[in-house]
C-alpha cells in the first residue's frame, strides 16, 4: 500500500514538473509578445523611429555615381532623423548580391536599399535567377535622382549628328563599331535600341566597365559608344569626344544645348531607393519626407550636378507605380538584344 502512495505521489509530481515544462515556452512566448508590442506599435505609427543606427545598403561599389549619391543623401540625413545613417557596400553579382541581402532583411525600418536603375529593372530579365523579387520583396521609397546618358563619338569619325551616323553605318553595314561596359549593361541595350529603332547594322564591342569602354573610344580604337553623363561629359568638354545627342525626349537641365535623341531612345538611369517588403508605411512615410527635404536643398543639386545627375520629385506611390512597366519594357529590350548572363 505505502509503495502505491509512494507511486501515485511521484506521478503527480512528474505532472506537475511536465505541466511546468510545458508551460514555459508558452509563457516566455507570451511576455515577448508584451515586450516587442511597444515596439511593433511605434514602427507601425512610425513614432519615435528611428531609435538607433540605420543602414543604406548598396549593392555596388565604393566611388561610383549610386555610392556617392547614397552617402550624400545619408549625411543629410543624420541631423533630420537624429541617428547616424550608415552606407555599407555590398557588390557582386552586378549588384545581386547586396539587392538580395535587403531583401532577405528584416523590415524593421533600420536596412534599406539603394540601388541604381540597371541592377533592379534589368538584372531580372539578364539573369536566368536573381536572389529577390523586384515587385513582392521591397517597398519602394522614392526616386532620388535621374541620370541621362550620351551618344558619343570619336572626334576623328564623319558623323556630327544622329542621323549622319545612321547613314554612316547604313552605307558601311557591320563595319561601326560601338564599345559597351558589357553584355546586359544599359550602353549595349542603348546600341541594340538604336540598331532597331534605325534599321541599322552595328557591331557590339563589349568591355569590363564603362570607363574602359569609353577610354578605347577617345583612343580611336572604336568610334561609337553609349555613356553616362558623368562619364564622357569631361571627354567631351575637352574635345576627346564628340556628342551626338542626349538619350532622351527632352533636354536634360545639365547640358539644355545638346539635342535630344527622341523618344525612341529615350533612356534615363535612376538610383532609388527601397526599404524590404513588409516595412510599416508610416516608416517609409517618414523616410520619405525627410529624404525629400535632404535633395530640396542647394547644396545638394549642386552636389548631384557635379555627379551629372538631377534630383526626382518622387513619392513611394508613383515610384510604386512606374515599376511594372519599367520591368516588362526592359524584358523585351532584353529578349530583343539576345543578351543574357547565366
Amino acid at each position: 500500500m505505502k509503495f502505491e502512495e509512494a507511486a501515485r505521489t511521484e506521478t503527480a509530481r512528474n505532472a506537475v514538473f511536465i505541466s511546468g515544462t510545458r508551460r514555459r515556452p508558452l509563457l516566455l512566448a507570451a511576455l515577448a509578445a508584451v515586450v516587442a508590442a511597444p515596439l511593433t506599435q511605434t514602427l507601425a505609427q512610425g513614432g519615435n523611429w528611428p531609435t538607433k543606427p540605420i543602414t543604406f545598403v548598396v549593392p555596388q561599389a565604393p566611388g561610383g555615381a549610386n555610392d556617392v549619391i547614397a552617402r550624400a543623401v545619408a549625411q543629410g540625413l543624420e541631423n533630420s532623423l537624429g541617428q547616424p545613417v550608415i552606407v555599407e557596400n555590398r557588390a557582386g553579382a552586378n549588384g545581386n548580391l547586396g539587392t538580395g541581402q535587403v531583401a532577405r532583411s528584416a523590415a524593421d525600418g533600420y536596412t534599406f536599399l539603394v540601388t541604381a536603375q540597371s541592377a533592379y529593372t534589368i538584372n531580372p530579365a539578364l539573369y536566368s535567377r536573381v536572389p529577390f523579387d523586384p515587385i513582392k520583396d521591397f517597398t519602394p521609397v522614392m526616386q532620388l535622382a535621374v541620370a541621362p546618358y550620351l551618344l558619343v563619338v570619336n572626334p576623328n569619325f564623319p558623323a556630327k549628328n544622329l542621323d549622319e551616323l545612321v547613314a554612316y553605318a547604313k552605307a558601311h553595314p557591320g563595319k561601326v563599331e560601338y564599345a559597351s561596359a558589357g553584355n546586359g549593361t544599359l550602353n549595349h541595350l542603348l546600341g541594340e535600341m538604336l540598331k532597331k529603332q534605325k534599321n541599322v547594322s552595328l557591331l557590339h564591342v563589349p568591355y569590363k566597365g564603362a570607363s574602359a569602354a569609353a577610354t578605347d573610344v577617345v583612343a580611336g580604337q572604336l568610334p561609337v559608344t553609349f555613356g553616362s553623363f558623368p562619364g564622357v561629359m569631361p571627354f567631351v568638354s575637352s574635345g576627346k569626344l564628340r556628342v551626338l545627342g542626349v538619350a532622351s525626349d527632352r533636354p536634360t537641365s545639365l547640358a539644355p544645348e545638346i539635342p535630344v535623341l527622341g523618344k525612341g531612345l529615350a533612356v534615363t538611369s535612376w538610383y532609388g531607393l527601397f526599404a524590404p517588403a513588409g516595412t510599416p508605411q508610416p516608416v517609409v512615410d517618414k523616410l520619405h519626407q525627410a529624404v525629400k527635404t535632404v535633395l530640396a536643398r542647394p547644396e545638394m543639386a549642386e552636389r548631384l550636378k557635379t555627379l551629372g545627375a538631377e534630383r526626382v520629385e518622387s513619392t513611394p506611390q508613383s515610384f510604386k507605380a512606374m515599376l511594372p512597366a519599367e520591368l516588362a519594357y526592359w524584358k523585351q529590350v532584353v529578349k530583343d538584344s539576345g543578351a543574357h548572363i547565366d
